[in-house]
């Protein structure tokens, strides 16, 4: 039996019922002794009591009781010192701070959330961004691995529900900053090729990708989710490349990265979706430049614009360039304060 363990909600679980989220925790209990715990109260969410087919949200707090295992099953729930090097190099990442809100400069290759190999990540690190709260900050929304930029957290459990519900009405603005291959024509325009998962390689569904689908083949296509981009070109290098703004209309997985490369623009730095597989080659190019420019993904979550769960006030957040974008656009001259803060927003 493990001991009674305090689970945070990620967002890659919201909104799923309790039940189906514990079982796949927890292989070997049973839907009846779920719904058992549930009635006596062992089994709470943010500390009240919840029925099994209660649906989850982001950053809440589920108080888990002893539960039945098998050897490799259960989720391993560790509380490690966060290092001083970490902490401080967390902390060094903090864009915005008040009472309610932290907003992070995520880099790339640090992951959101743990995961399959992943020890080291922004929800592992938020002890040390308490900054003298009692509690820690929880995560409302995420970034792949690879993709730096504008990440918000929640200081307390009311504002984690409020940020949760914008971000899921599509009340905030996120405009992302990507070098692509080629130029897409036209220069501004947007994409509304749907999404549906392929199966991963690895045991456990490891190294998932996003097919497009073609907007008319949607609902006659099982698993396949609408998605809508975007986009507008900033500034081309001949017909090499070009430096796009990128707005997610709709939040899928990959979505941004599957729906360039469909273009044949893939974004400079992604072998997932733009390598020698990818089937829409564009210009005839891969996801690389060459010569100074860096094989890492040149992907940034560039801006977030928000209404204040407390205050009220807008809120414009902007992140700086990781150093290996920052590194290309020197390399190519381009220079930020060139262009508008949000080119999409005569359209507005």
């Amino acid at each position: 039996m493990s001991g009674v363990q305090t689970i945070t909600v990620s967002p890659a679980d919201a909104d799923q019922r309790l039940d189906r989220w514990l079982r796949r925790l927890f292989p070997a209990v049973t839907q009846g002794r779920i719904e058992k715990m549930c009635r006596k109260g062992d089994l709470r969410v943010d500390g009240g009591r919840v029925k099994a087919n209660t649906r989850l949200l982001v950053g809440q707090q589920v108080r888990v009781p002893p539960m039945p295992e098998k050897s490799d099953d259960r989720p391993v729930v560790q509380v490690q010192r966060v290092s001083d090097a970490d902490a401080e190099m967390i902390q060094n990442c903090v864009i915005f701070r008040d009472d309610h809100i932290i907003a992070l400069n995520k880099p790339p290759g640090l992951p959101v959330q743990g995961g399959s190999k992943l020890t080291r990540h922004v929800d592992g690190l938020a002890d040390a961004l308490r900054f003298g709260s009692e509690e820690k900050p929880r995560l409302v929304h995420r970034l792949d691995k690879d993709t730096s930029g504008v990440l918000i957290m929640a200081r307390t459990r009311a504002v984690a529900a409020d940020l949760t519900t914008a971000f899921r009405h599509r009340a905030t603005r996120k405009i992302y900053w990507a070098a692509v291959a080629g130029v897409p024509t036209p220069q501004m325009g947007t994409i509304r090729y749907g999404l549906v998962k392929a199966p991963g390689h690895g045991a456990k569904g490891e190294a998932e990708k996003m097919i497009c689908v073609h907007p008319r083949e949607i609902d006659a296509t099982p698993g396949a989710k609408a998605a809508t981009t975007d986009y507008a070109v900033l500034a081309p290098l001949g017909r090499r490349a070009a430096w796009v703004a990128l707005v997610p209309i709709t939040g899928r997985t990959h979505q941004l990265r599957a729906h360039m490369a469909e273009l044949g623009h893939p974004i400079i730095g992604d072998g997932k979706y733009g390598g020698s597989g990818q089937e829409n080659l564009g210009d005839g190019w891969g996801a690389q430049l060459g010569g100074e420019v860096s094989r890492k993904l040149h992907l940034h979550a560039r801006s977030l614009t928000l209404k204040h769960p407390v205050t009220g006030a807008v809120l414009q957040l902007t992140a700086p360039l990781p150093d290996h974008m920052k590194r290309t656009w020197d390399y190519l001259e381009w220079l930020p304060g060139d262009v508008p803060a949000d080119p999409f927003e005569e359209d507005l």
